[in-house]
């Protein structure tokens, strides 16, 4: 992953951060998620997260409810986001970028505050994140094949000039973000522990999702 002159080095991370649990979002290393935030509670994290390191850790709730879908459990594991792009509205939102550094797990959460949730970040599995990663074995071949599969199963075009140019660790970060999947499948993509193992992951399911003819609904910006 290509890292930014701003990034905090390993041993500058936060003990503790925010968490901003949307359901089928997806953040990952290097990945950019735009953010359109409106509500009072996550207006005030993204004040404090301003105020400090910049960093938002994103989550996947693990259960679904018609209720407070910030209130629900989340799975242990997020990565957090830098805020990299940042603007105000005339109606009182935020529009931001978050720029995906580094994974963490949960070690508890904290009391929280001014109505956001707050955790406890084990970093040490993901040390890892903060390095450049192009590993060898990779079956580019074998993952196009399957997203031409599954592009064709659910509709969704695709530039393939681009993605052809694209290099691995940006193709299979961006595939596993933007796909419609399934939250454990998301999930599954976020915690494979390397570059390598994320791309059969991902193969694995373009190629399930393909056989099923899964139908892709209509991508929207994530909002809360």
């Amino acid at each position: 992953m290509s890292r930014s002159s701003f990034d905090p080095a390993f041993d500058e991370l936060p003990a503790s951060l925010p968490i901003f649990p949307l359901p089928g979002v997806l953040l990952l290393p290097g990945g950019r998620l735009p953010l359109n935030v409106f509500e009072p509670r996550y207006l005030a994290m993204v004040e404090d997260a301003l105020r400090s390191a910049r960093l938002v850790g994103m989550v996947q709730p693990n259960e679904e409810a018609d209720g407070d879908v910030g209130a629900l459990p989340v799975y242990g594991t997020g990565c957090a986001g830098r805020i990299t792009a940042f603007q105000e509205t005339d109606d009182g939102r935020y529009l931001i970028t978050l720029t995906g550094l580094i994974r963490f797990d949960i070690q508890e959460e904290l009391t929280t505050l001014r109505g956001y949730r707050s955790v406890q970040a084990d970093w040490s599995r993901y040390r890892a994140d903060l390095e450049a990663e192009d590993p060898p074995g990779i079956d580019r071949a074998r993952m196009l094949e399957a997203l031409r599969a599954y592009f064709d199963a659910t509709g969704i075009a695709g530039d393939w000039d681009a993605i052809d140019e694209t290099p691995n660790e940006k193709l299979i970060t961006s595939i596993a973000m933007i796909c419609p999947f399934e939250a454990a499948e998301k999930q599954a993509l976020l915690e494979a522990p390397t570059l390598g193992e994320r791309a059969e992951a991902m193969t694995a399911i373009l190629e399930m999702a393909a056989l099923r003819g899964d139908d892709a609904p209509e991508g929207e910006t994530p909002r809360h």
